[in-house]
């Protein structure tokens, strides 16, 4: 008898579960937003932050696009470099993209989502492989991963939205994919 049970519990659907909880936990507690957000001006008295607002969300579109992003690029990404660098990528991007959000946000804003670490996965892929065509919501043909990140980074600069985050995942992003883009030429020249 076959198994065509093909769902594994790796770390893109752990990340997307937790996510998942998180974002209901704050619909029923909003108040818990403020616990596990990251508001510059309180960061020392709350350093946990710089990781749990990784996973609050702000609304169902928040968490749908980020979760969406999350799953497709992750996905390629834990293929081309194993879920361990995976997860360093993600996490690192997260936090260097919330040291971008302490260090240039509004000091009593709080800032919210995996974007950051969103971010950075979309730029170590657009450093491995650029030219992945990918779609993108309302552009009615694919177009060159590179092109999709550079739209996302310019949509970051709306008003609201927390584009130092942005910023430093995708710097992490980028320079983690040059290393390793360049350690896989190693193995295959």
């Amino acid at each position: 008898m076959r198994n065509y049970s093909t769902f594994n519990l790796n770390a893109i659907w752990f990340l997307i579960i937790l996510n998942v909880l998180v974002f209901v936990v704050t619909l029923v507690r909003p108040d818990a937003i403020f616990l596990l957000g990251l508001t510059p001006a309180y960061f020392w008295h709350q350093p946990w932050t710089i990781i749990t607002n990784l996973f609050v969300h702000g609304g169902f579109g928040h968490i749908i696009c980020n979760m969406i992003s999350l799953y497709f690029m992750g996905n390629f990404l834990i293929r081309l470099l194993g879920e361990k660098n995976f997860l360093k990528v993600y996490f690192a991007g997260g936090v260097l993209g919330n040291i971008f959000y302490i260090l240039l946000g509004s000091p009593f804003s709080v800032g919210i989502g995996a974007s950051g670490a969103i971010f950075a996965l979309g730029g170590a892929l657009a450093m491995i492989a650029p030219k992945i065509p990918v779609f993108v919501f309302l552009i009615p043909v694919p177009i060159p991963l590179w092109a999709a990140i550079l739209i996302f980074l310019l949509i970051s600069f709306a008003p609201g939205i927390a584009w130092q985050a942005h910023v430093g995942g995708l710097i992490l992003g980028l320079i983690a994919g040059y290393f390793f883009k360049k350690k896989r030429r190693k193995y295959y020249f």
